[in-house]
């Protein structure tokens, strides 16, 4: 393997010595069970262990816990720490990731389609439960939906911005893009047994908040696929398309049998990595539905406001794509094509 890059260097030897610190004053693992799916033929579990006060007596944020963005972003992670998942009685042990975070993929879990839930263990800490998602293996329609200036009003890349969203505003205050809850509600039910997933460029750390605010607004359940943000093996940051392209590349693998509405805005590079997508992989994509920004959105997201490069028609498959400000709008032109 190749040397790994100084930032990953630097953020090791940070960890390792805060780690060391707080475990010789006390300090505990606490798990945090994230939202998994499978099919009856594997089942990928995910979750993070981070180091905590006091991890036995006091659960970590619920659903209906509300706080600022900044406290989810003030953890320390465990790292190397033994963790045992069980899934339908069938245990499997794994370690935590130089991060905290726990990405394991089980064979042969033999559960049925719909939701249940794995249990992980951590070293000396109190076991939490995860969902998990089954898809159907009869399903043959799915969605995947971009975050933020999807769902949520975040107003992405722009720093400041972004910051003081993240990390001061209350999570109560954020607002919901109008009708995109019942657009998926709507095209879910009309396809029974058809998942539904959110893939961000987020970072993990804003999974609890995200859940609340899903759970808050009546968007489906479904597994969020966030990222880690921070130094990596090969820079100083990840790359957020490069995690959209590769989560989206996985799921075409993990489930060849479904057509994916892919859901995004135009203030972002969504067009561009749907539109990459079903060039490679046009049997895989049913349409694709973008939310359009507004002018001032488009400024503060990106400095301009003209919305990004456009989405490029398939030539191989033409791929439909619908364009609206809200869900109300791509709701009406999606009935229409159903029909």
């Amino acid at each position: 393997m190749a040397r790994p890059h100084l930032a990953s260097i630097i953020e090791d030897a940070f960890h390792r010595r805060t780690n060391a610190w707080l475990r010789g004053r006390g300090w505990k693992p606490r798990t945090i069970g994230h939202t998994g799916y499978g099919s009856p033929e594997f089942v990928r579990v995910l979750g993070r262990v981070v180091l905590s006060r006091s991890a036995r007596d006091q659960p970590l944020p619920g659903a209906e816990v509300v706080q600022r963005g900044w406290r989810a972003f003030l953890t320390a992670p465990a790292l190397n720490v033994p963790v045992t998942v069980t899934v339908n009685g069938v245990e499997a042990r794994t370690r935590t990731d130089r991060s905290g975070y726990i990405d394991l993929t089980l064979m042969s879990p033999g559960l049925e389609p719909g939701w249940h839930e794995a249990t992980l263990a951590a070293d000396d800490a109190r076991p939490m439960t995860a969902p998990v998602r089954i898809v159907d293996p009869s399903a043959g329609f799915g969605i995947i939906s971009d975050i933020d200036d999807t769902v949520i009003r975040t107003m992405l890349p722009r720093p400041l911005i972004a910051a003081w969203n993240t990390f001061v505003r209350h999570e109560t205050a954020r607002h919901v893009i109008p009708g995109m809850a019942r657009m998926y509600r709507t095209m879910l039910g009309e396809r029974p047994g058809a998942p539904m997933f959110y893939l961000s460029t987020g970072a993990w750390n804003t999974a609890p908040t995200l859940t609340r605010f899903l759970r808050r607004h009546g968007y489906p359940p479904g597994p969020l696929l966030l990222t880690d943000w921070g130094p990596t093996n090969t820079g100083w940051f990840r790359s957020g398309q490069q995690h959209k392209q590769d989560t989206l590349h996985r799921l075409a693998r993990e489930f060849p049998q479904l057509q994916w509405l892919l859901v995004g805005d135009d203030g972002q590079h969504d067009p561009k990595i749907y539109n990459d997508f079903a060039m490679k992989r046009p049997d895989a994509v049913e349409a694709v539905a973008i939310r359009e920004l507004t002018a001032t959105e488009q400024v503060l997201s990106h400095g301009t406001p003209l919305s990004l490069p456009e989405y490029v028609p398939n030539p191989r498959r033409q791929t439909p794509v619908f364009r609206a400000r809200d869900g109300h709008g791509l709701l009406r032109l999606l009935s229409t094509w159903h029909r």
